[in-house]
């Protein structure tokens, strides 16, 4: 938004699309104090007005400045003319035949952005839990040729709030705050007093290319004096980013699941294309090496079954090996379909036979049940209808997106 003087007349004009005010639903504690002290609140103050807001942001989930019932009327007044808030705005919203729901969500448009980006975020329920998957970029760069995300180029990454805000998002929407109520369908929810019980970072991105976002987000998620999320019940996915995995260990100290998919470099250079750069044999030493890693942490490796692909019982044999002194379970994972594929699931007769020679070794190994898949709200199946912008578009000088090459 640019003001326009007429300098004969002295009047004024505004010109552009003005920008929508910064909103607080995802914002860190730095944030916090960043915006209190711009409003002038002295230095003393600084650190009870933080948890003040902290507590109803993240604590109670409140969407309006008049419900913060301790804090002053006139910081009140303040901060409704400089910030909101307001969670990713909902394009749509469909439940599948099982209870999975996804929501595809529009994003704020940013000055350089020629439209508004979106992602899509995942709530899948159980009798006693629920399981919420959320994305970290818009796109994404690592071209795996099994998912449907991975054809989508990369737009950009996600900022921390961008993040927390589709957790925000999905507590409004199953109301999982404090005496809240369901907004929508109640249907197949489950009967735990919490919704949302578990967060994964398997959504749209590899969440190790935003790792500072990524990270910032997650200690917000896991803030017990707001959204309390366990770190125990945090699990980050990475399609293997080396040099990170141990610093996400130590800084995060999240649970760890590797997407796998492959026993031989030469097929993982197919399925997984930055095995070319990290090849299986670093990947698993990184592995081992994972801060805290132990029989009560153990990593998940995720391994998707391609009928013919890699699926045969040498495999499973092989994968066994590969594992062999790594604390880990092995979820097991049914191909689904998505428009262009160019893979088929492997029959549940042969995902059985597999499952059974992993288990024969000691590994627990779920058959991860494929939910959501006629919303195409599966893994792999997600994919947003932002478009490629120019890269001139895509950030702004000084931002370095990951290309994963």
């Amino acid at each position: 938004m640019v003001l326009v003087l007429n300098t004969e007349t002295g009047e004024g004009k505004i010109e552009g699309e003005a920008q929508p005010l910064p909103t607080l639903a995802g914002a860190s504690k730095a944030d916090l104090q960043q915006l209190l002290t711009g409003l002038g609140v002295p230095e003393r103050q600084l650190r009870m007005r933080v948890s003040q807001l902290w507590g109803w942001i993240y604590a109670r989930g409140v969407t309006s400045f008049d419900d913060m019932t301790d804090i002053s009327k006139g910081l009140r007044a303040q901060m409704q003319d400089a910030v909101t808030l307001a969670r990713p705005e909902i394009v749509s919203e469909q439940i599948s035949q099982d209870g999975t729901r996804k929501w595809l969500l529009r994003l704020p448009k940013r000055e350089h952005e020629a439209r508004a980006p979106e992602v899509e975020t995942v709530y899948i329920p159980e009798s006693d839990r629920g399981t919420l998957c959320i994305s970290s970029q818009v796109g994404c760069t690592l071209t795996c040729t099994f998912c449907h995300t991975g054809t989508q180029k990369l737009v950009r990454n996600l900022t921390h709030a961008e993040i927390v805000g589709q957790i925000m998002l999905a507590r409004d929407r199953l109301g999982d705050w404090p005496g809240a109520e369901v907004q929508g369908s109640s249907a197949m929810l489950p009967e735990a007093d919490r919704k949302i019980t578990n967060i994964v970072l398997m959504g749209m991105g590899e969440p190790l290319y935003n790792f500072e976002n990524v990270r910032t987000a997650m200690a917000i998620a896991s803030d017990p004096g707001g959204l309390s999320h366990s770190k125990r019940r945090i699990t980050l996915s990475t399609s293997g980013v080396v040099p990170e995995i141990g610093r996400w260990g130590a800084e995060a100290g999240t649970m760890l699941a590797i997407s796998l998919h492959a026993v031989t470099d030469e097929l993982r250079d197919v399925l997984v294309p930055i095995n070319r750069k990290y090849p299986i044999k670093a990947l698993l030493d990184a592995c081992r090496n994972y801060p805290g890693l132990s029989n009560a942490r153990r990593i998940t490796f995720e391994y998707v079954m391609l009928k013919d692909v890699n699926d045969s019982l040498d495999d499973a044999r092989a994968l066994v090996r590969l594992l062999s002194g790594i604390p880990a379970k092995i979820n097991l994972i049914p191909f689904n379909a998505w428009p262009g594929a160019e893979y088929e699931c492997s029959d549940w007769e042969q995902i059985e036979r597999f499952a059974e020679i992993v288990n024969k070794a000691g590994y627990a190994s779920p058959v991860r049940t494929p939910r959501g898949r006629d919303i195409l709200a599966a893994c792999g199946q997600l994919k947003s209808a932002s478009m490629k912008l120019r890269a001139s578009e895509r950030a702004p000088q000084g931002e370095a997106l990951h290309t994963g090459d």
